[in-house]
């Protein structure tokens, strides 16, 4: 709650690494210019990976920013990182890797906030719960949770502090009203994915990505009509499952609900750029974030 009481939405965003030069513009307004954006959020993490790790998944990663100054400037910011290491196809031999480990050390060790990690192995989770116990882990939404029963055991499993369901439950509010407020505050919805809610192949397209990270050939092909246009968040907007910042303040927050991710690490961050507008900053602002950003000519966003 903030000083009037009001229930605060934190936001987990997109591309720790991939935007980490956009972050460093958005978040110097987010600091400074606090009255162009709503006072009901906050950003609670911002996650992502580099290229070449293994324990990786969901996404094929492409930064490659430095870690000495990603890390200064979350420190900087008081704003926990997240390394996305969702690969479902780990085996043994993967836990080992020197890369992932490095990467993962220094940011424990060196961060002044408690770093987290997205995981989908359970091989992965209780070899870094071993060794760096004072992560905290999320159960990553490429296990395609979409029934109660799982989610509610996913909830209930005391290694996870979050736990990001298939963006199909996003509106099952029959079911979610039904958990504990302790259950409530463990779920992190996914905000704003353009997958089908039809999408049978979902599983299988996250596996794909998993095995390609390791390096293993896959004939998976996505079926799905939004796959051939790349991700649009107009066409987000317009799923079903879409949840609008509407819904966030006059649904999910009353409910008890206060954790949601917002998707994009492998757009162009002028994407990401108007996503974030759209969830955080007031409509007569909006024109000011945008001219602060795009006017700054040490920025490329195209």
């Amino acid at each position: 709650m903030n000083e009037q009481n009001k229930p605060i939405a934190y936001y987990h965003l997109p591309g720790l690494f991939e935007h980490f030069e956009f972050y460093r513009e958005y978040l110097k307004l987010y600091k400074t210019r606090r009255e162009y954006f709503y006072d009901w959020c906050e950003i609670g993490s911002i996650y992502g990976a580099p290229g070449n790790c293994i324990w990786g998944g969901g996404r094929i990663e492409c930064g490659s920013a430095y870690l000495e100054e990603i890390v200064d400037f979350m420190n900087e910011y008081r704003i926990s990182s997240r390394l996305t290491f969702s690969n479902s196809q780990l085996k043994e031999e993967h836990l080992e890797d020197a890369h992932c480990n490095q990467l993962l050390s220094y940011f424990v060790d060196r961060s002044d906030c408690r770093c987290g990690v997205t995981i989908y192995s359970d091989l992965l989770l209780d070899y870094l719960a071993k060794k760096y116990p004072d992560l905290y882990f999320v159960s990553s939404t490429t296990k395609v949770l979409t029934k109660v029963e799982e989610l509610r055991k996913e909830l209930n499993r005391k290694e996870f502090e979050y736990v990001v369901p298939d963006f199909r439950f996003n509106k099952k509010f029959e079911e979610l009203d039904c958990f504990s407020q302790k259950e409530k505050d463990k779920v992190e919805f996914l905000c704003n994915e353009c997958c089908s809610v039809g999408c049978k192949q979902r599983k299988e397209c996250y596996e794909a990505v998993s095995k390609q990270t390791l390096g293993i050939e896959s004939d998976h092909k996505c079926k799905s009509t939004f796959a051939k246009n790349g991700y649009q968040f107009s066409k987000a907007m317009e799923n079903p499952a879409f949840i609008s910042i509407e819904d966030i303040k006059n649904v999910y927050l009353p409910k008890g609900f206060s954790n949601f991710k917002i998707e994009g690490r492998g757009l162009g961050s002028a994407l990401v750029l108007e996503m974030l507008i759209y969830y955080m900053v007031k409509p007569k602002y909006q024109i000011h974030v945008r001219e602060s950003i795009y006017l700054d000519n040490m920025l490329d966003l195209f």
